[in-house]
């Protein structure tokens, strides 16, 4: 059984531009590895509504994709111990 999901990632812009795109691969992949992605939505660099870590920009990506139940925790963990992600958000549709 697998379930649709939306999550929009929030990255540092502190670390340059290769590092970002090094990120939303890395992101991209590991979903590919547990389910299947609909969509890719890059919306780049983005104002935050306020400060995280001292940074005022964030580089924002969505995805959204199909999996097992039991990925977005997966997913949420492994994003709660890279480097460079300030947000994300996954919500089940």
């Amino acid at each position: 059984m697998t379930n649709n999901y939306e999550t929009m990632l929030v990255f540092s812009v502190a670390s340059g531009e290769e590092a970002l795109n090094a990120m939303v691969e890395k992101f991209k992949s590991l979903i590919e590895a547990n389910g299947e992605i609909e969509s890719v939505d890059v919306w780049g660099n983005r104002k935050l509504a306020y400060p995280i870590n001292y940074e005022t920009e964030g580089y924002y990506v969505l995805v959204n994709y199909s999996s097992a139940p039991d990925f977005p925790a997966e997913l949420d963990r492994v994003v709660n111990i890279t480097e460079g992600v300030l947000r994300s958000l996954t919500v089940k549709k």
